[in-house]
């Protein structure tokens, strides 16, 4: 079956070759953007961990990672990355990097379980990043803080895009709005929570929705969180709780909301164990990586990721992540693209 989303009208604004040419100058040019606005030195990073560590991440913790036996290990499972989410505090550590500085990487991911459609690929890249925090930081001011310069880098990168190609026209407003989770439930309570996310960006063009992974005032999370990365459980100084968030932007193309970038500010000790105990996964307090955070030895820090197919997409105004990255889909989905001259890698 496909779950192709088809475009009334749709017709592509650049060939291949500009396409190509297209990516190539947004994944150069909004990665030195936001290493310079966040002060962000590149690492290289792993497509695979071992398994036990509880490095890698669980995402909402039903999806199954990629994994093989390692030969030369005595058949060690290792798996391939969700996302860095840990990968990333630790290696801040490790790397000695101060406060006020931080990291970034290509993360390049598997995700076997996904459902494919126009947004959703097997494979996830991003741009992982993670930056040193000091305690007082750790406010939702220091967070909007973060997303407004962040944003800043995007609102750049579409200026350049529509510069190489005059028939993208820029769409992205000057501020981006923020709104938390609670409050976006109160403002269409009769909706469900990707509906709310679609009438809010619609109205806004770009918003960061904060607050999420804690239940709502309707009993339910705006969505899942893990719960050993960021901190969905704080009470932050505007009365809600909650320091992360995700970035969306109003796809034209689509017609909806797409969310762009997942952030926040991470657990410290004392949140990690009230989301652990939420979870009822307070065993993982036995892996390497949370041994290291309930032993001090990691640096408080906030992080996300920020979807470079996905951002493409957007800026290129294409109808489907397969005109920007190469990926299996299936034939069924490829025949009805072509059909509709959407022309999937």
């Amino acid at each position: 079956m496909s779950n192709l989303i088809v475009p009334k009208g749709y017709k592509p604004l650049l060939n291949l070759r500009q396409t190509e040419l297209g990516i190539k100058k947004i994944k150069d040019f909004f990665q030195q953007n936001l290493a310079s606005e966040l002060r962000l030195r590149r690492v290289t990073a792993p497509l695979f961990v071992e398994k036990g560590t509880g490095i890698n991440d669980d995402l909402n913790g039903i999806e199954r990672p990629v994994s093989f036996p390692i030969k030369d290990m005595n058949d060690t499972v290792a798996e391939i990355v969700h996302s860095l989410a840990k990968w990333k505090r630790m290696t801040l550590a490790d790397y000695g990097i101060e406060k006020g500085y931080g990291i970034y990487t290509d993360m390049n991911a598997i995700r076997a379980d996904e459902e494919l459609d126009n947004l959703h690929s097997l494979y996830v890249d991003q741009w992982d990043w993670e930056l040193v925090i000091d305690e007082k930081e750790r406010t939702v001011a220091f967070l909007k803080d973060v997303v407004k310069r962040i944003y800043s880098a995007m609102l750049r990168t579409e200026y350049l895009v529509h510069e190489y190609f005059p028939q993208l026209t820029p769409e992205l407003p000057r501020e981006i709005t923020f709104i938390s989770s609670e409050d976006l439930l109160q403002k269409y309570p009769d909706l469900a929570a990707k509906e709310r996310e679609d009438a809010i960006a619609r109205e806004c063009g770009a918003v960061f929705i904060i607050g999420i992974g804690g239940s709502l005032s309707n009993g339910e999370p705006h969505d899942g969180r893990s719960a050993d990365y960021d901190d969905w459980t704080t009470l932050n100084e505007e009365g809600f709780e909650g320091l992360n968030g995700d970035l969306l932007v109003w796809n034209s193309v689509l017609d909806r909301a797409v969310e762009l970038s997942s952030m926040g500010i991470r657990v410290d000790k004392k949140a990690l164990l009230k989301q652990l105990k939420i979870k009822n996964q307070e065993e993982k307090l036995r892996l390497f990586f949370h041994k290291r955070l309930v032993n001090d030895e990691l640096p408080l820090s906030i992080g996300g990721g920020i979807g470079q197919s996905r951002l493409c997409m957007y800026y290129l105004r294409k109808a489907h992540i397969g005109e920007i990255q190469a990926s299996i889909w299936s034939k069924e989905m490829r025949r009805e693209a072509a059909e509709n001259d959407i022309f999937l890698i």
